[in-house]
C-alpha cells in the first residue's frame, strides 16, 4: 500500500506541471501536454483532438468525444486506422465504477485454416510482404461496429453526428506534414500498384509535397452514407459489396507506377463473413500493483495479460530501495518472461482459467525467481511455470503501426482506445469510390507454428481473430481513475505501456516525463531494441550486467495518456516528438 498512499497525496504541485502549464490563450490542440478541468483529449493529431474537445465542450461524454476523435483520425491519419480496420476500446463508467471493454478486432474468413498463409505451390510460408499486399491479409473490419456499440451503450450522441463531423474534415482537407509524407514515401511502391490508392496519396505519381492539402471526397461520401443509413450498409449493403470486390479481385493497376516483387493474390472473404461480424464484450484483465488496480484488454489481445503479468513480476521483485538501473534491469527481465508466456499460452481462444493463472501472484513469484538482480538471463527464455533459464525459440514480430487516443470527461468517465490497420497503409488498397484503406490484420497470425512441439495459440483458424499486442490500460486508485495510457507500435505496444507505468510509478517521473523518456523494448529476443538516447544513458551499465542490445530504433511507440490529480484536474499528455508529435487539450485549461 506504500505507493497507493503516496498517490493519494498527489496534487498539481507535486506533479510538477502547474508552473509549466501555458496560459489559456496559448493552450491549444497543438500542445503535447495540457492541464485543466472539464474533460481532456490526447491523440496523435491536432484536428482529431480538437474534434473530441469540441464534443466535450458541447456536453458530450468521453465516449462521444472518443468516437468523434477516432472518426476524424480515420481521415487525417488514414494509414494507421480507419473504418477498414479494428481495435480495442476500454471504458471506465464513473456512475457504475466499473471498467468495460469492446473487442472490435478483425476476424478471418470462415474458411480459414492453419495453412492459410502457406503457398500451395511451394508448401512454404508466403513472404510477409507477399501476404500483406493481397486480399488474403484482410480481416472483416470491426471499427464501425465498435463505434456503434460504444455509442449505443454509453454515449449520448449518435454515431451519425461523429461521422458527419469527420466528413466535413475529409471534404475540407488536411495538410501534409513530415510524418504523413514519410509514411507515403515508405509505402510508395505498394500504393503505386493500385489506381485508387495512387490517385489519392501519390498525386502526379509521387508523395505529396509538405504543406499540400489532401482531400478525400469519397470517404466523406462514405461517412455520410453510413450516417444516413446505418452500419448495415457497410456490413451488408453496397459498401460491403465494394469492399468484397476489392478483397476478392484486387484492383491492381493495368499500368502500375512501380514494380512489385510478388503476385497480388485474391482473398476469400465472403458476404456471409461480413454479415456475421459482431463485436465482443470480454471482461477486462485485472491485476493489482502496489495498491493500484490495473485494467486492460483481454484476448484476442495479449496486451492486458502481458502488461499485468510483467507488473506482477516487478511487484514480486525487490524494488523498494532499488536504483534506477536496478529497476530498468528488472523491467527488461520481467518483459522477456511475460513475452515468453504470451507466445506459449495466449491467443484468441485461450481459456479464461489460463489467463487468470498468468495474472496470478503465484505465477508471478514463480517467474520472478528466474531473475538474477546482477546478471541478465540468456534470451530468449522459455515459458513458465518455473525458474528455468534455458533458451527457447521466440516468435517473430511483424507488427508495425497503430494509433491510440485517451479521453476523459467532466463526470469522470474515461476511454482508452487503440485502433489499427496493422502496417502503415494496411494492405495498400483503397476501396475504389469509398476512400478508405483496408487492413492487413490477418498477418498478425503466425504463418507456421512457433512453439516447437507445443500447440501454437496464434495459428489461423475458421472465423478466428488474430492475437494482438494492443494494450489500452486504465489504472484505478481507490476505485477511481488515476491513470489511463495506451500506444501504437506492434508488439512494442506492450513494453511502451509497461515502461511508461514503470517511469511514473517506480522512477518518480511526472506523466509528461514518463511519456517523453527514451524507451527500450525486450520482447524475449536475443537483443534489446532501444532508442539511441536510452542506449546512451543506460547501455554501458546494462551491457555490463549481460544485456545484449540489437540495432537501435529511431523511435518506439507514440503514446497518449491522462492522469487524474487529487485536485480534480486532468493532465493530458501526448508525444512531444515521436511520430511528428501528438496533441493534448483540456476543456478548461489552467492558466
Amino acid at each position: 500500500m506504500r505507493l497507493l498512499s503516496a498517490l493519494a497525496a498527489l496534487s498539481l504541485t507535486t506533479l510538477g506541471v502547474v508552473a509549466a502549464a501555458p496560459p489559456a490563450t496559448a493552450q491549444n490542440q497543438g500542445s503535447s501536454t495540457a492541464v485543466g478541468y472539464g474533460g481532456a483529449v490526447a491523440t496523435v493529431d491536432a484536428t482529431a483532438t480538437a474534434a473530441g474537445i469540441e464534443v466535450l465542450r458541447r456536453g458530450g461524454n468521453a465516449v462521444d468525444a472518443a468516437i468523434a476523435a477516432a472518426a476524424t483520425l480515420g481521415v487525417t491519419e488514414p494509414f494507421a486506422n480507419g473504418i477498414g480496420g479494428g481495435g480495442f476500446f476500454v471504458y471506465y463508467d464513473a456512475r457504475r465504477r466499473q471498467v468495460f471493454t469492446i473487442d472490435g478486432r478483425e476476424t478471418g474468413p470462415a474458411t480459414m485454416t492453419p495453412t492459410y498463409f502457406i503457398d500451395p505451390a511451394t508448401a512454404k510460408p508466403y513472404a510477409f510482404d507477399e501476404a500483406r499486399v493481397s486480399g488474403l491479409s484482410v480481416g472483416v473490419p470491426g471499427t464501425l461496429a465498435t463505434w456503434e456499440a460504444a455509442a449505443r451503450q454509453w454515449g449520448t450522441r449518435s454515431l451519425a453526428s461523429a461521422l458527419n463531423r469527420a466528413a466535413r474534415v475529409a471534404d475540407r482537407g488536411y495538410r501534409v506534414d513530415a510524418e504523413f509524407r514519410r509514411q507515403v514515401t515508405d509505402n510508395a511502391a505498394v500504393f503505386a500498384q493500385f489506381d485508387a490508392t495512387r490517385e489519392l496519396y501519390l498525386p502526379g505519381g509521387a508523395p505529396p509535397a509538405l504543406g499540400a492539402t489532401i482531400r478525400n471526397p469519397d470517404l466523406a461520401d462514405t461517412y455520410r452514407l453510413i450516417a444516413r443509413r446505418g452500419t448495415d450498409v457497410f456490413y451488408r449493403g453496397e459498401v460491403a459489396a465494394d469492399l468484397l470486390r476489392t478483397v476478392r479481385t484486387p484492383p491492381v493497376s493495368a499500368h502500375p507506377a512501380a514494380p512489385w516483387a510478388y503476385p497480388i493474390r485474391p482473398g476469400v472473404l465472403t458476404a456471409a463473413d461480413l454479415a456475421r461480424y459482431r463485436v465482443r464484450h470480454p471482461a477486462p484483465t485485472r491485476s493489482d500493483y502496489r495498491g493500484l488496480t490495473v485494467y486492460g484488454m483481454s484476448t484476442p489481445s495479449s496486451g492486458g495479460t502481458a502488461v499485468g503479468e510483467a507488473l506482477n513480476i516487478l511487484e514480486a521483485s525487490p524494488l523498494t530501495s532499488a536504483s534506477t538501473l536496478d529497476k530498468l534491469h528488472h523491467y527488461l527481465e520481467a518483459s522477456a518472461l511475460a513475452f515468453a508466456d504470451r507466445g506459449r499460452y495466449v491467443g484468441a481462444d485461450t481459456p479464461q482459467p489460463v489467463l487468470r493463472r498468468l495474472l496470478s501472484d503465484s505465477w508471478a513469484r514463480q517467474r520472478a525467481c528466474a531473475i538474477d538482480p546482477h546478471r541478465a538471463l540468456v534470451k530468449p527464455v522459455p515459458p513458465g511455470p518455473g525458474c528455468a533459464t534455458a533458451p527457447a525459440d521466440a516468435a517473430p514480430d511483424k507488427g508495425m503501426s497503430t494509433t491510440n487516443l485517451t479521453v476523459a470527461d467532466r463526470w469522470g468517465n474515461v476511454v482508452e482506445y487503440t485502433l489499427t490497420l496493422e502496417q502503415f497503409g494496411g494492405n495498400g488498397m483503397v476501396v475504389p469510390g469509398r476512400g478508405f484503406m483496408l487492413n492487413n490484420e490477418l498477418t498478425d497470425f503466425n504463418f507456421t507454428g512457433t512453439q516447437g512441439d507445443a500447440a501454437d495459440p496464434n495459428l489461423p483458424g475458421p472465423g478466428k481473430r488474430p492475437r494482438s499486442s494492443m494494450s489500452p490500460t486504465i489504472v484505478l486508485a481507490g476505485g477511481k481513475p488515476y491513470l489511463a495510457v495506451g500506444a501504437p507500435g506492434g508488439s512494442t505496444i506492450i513494453t511502451t505501456v509497461l515502461q511508461i507505468l514503470l517511469n511514473r510509478l517506480e522512477l518518480g517521473m511526472t506523466l509528461p516525463q514518463a511519456v517523453a523518456a527514451p524507451r527500450a523494448t525486450q520482447r524475449n529476443t536475443a537483443g534489446i531494441q532501444a532508442e539511441p538516447a536510452f542506449r546512451t544513458a543506460y547501455g554501458p551499465e546494462l551491457t555490463a550486467r549481460g544485456h545484449v542490445f540489437g540495432p537501435d530504433a529511431p523511435e518506439i511507440g507514440a503514446a497518449t495518456a491522462i492522469e487524474f490529480t487529487r485536485d480534480g484536474a486532468q493532465v493530458a499528455v501526448a508525444e512531444p516528438v515521436r511520430r511528428g508529435s501528438g496533441s493534448a487539450a483540456v476543456v478548461h485549461p489552467i492558466g
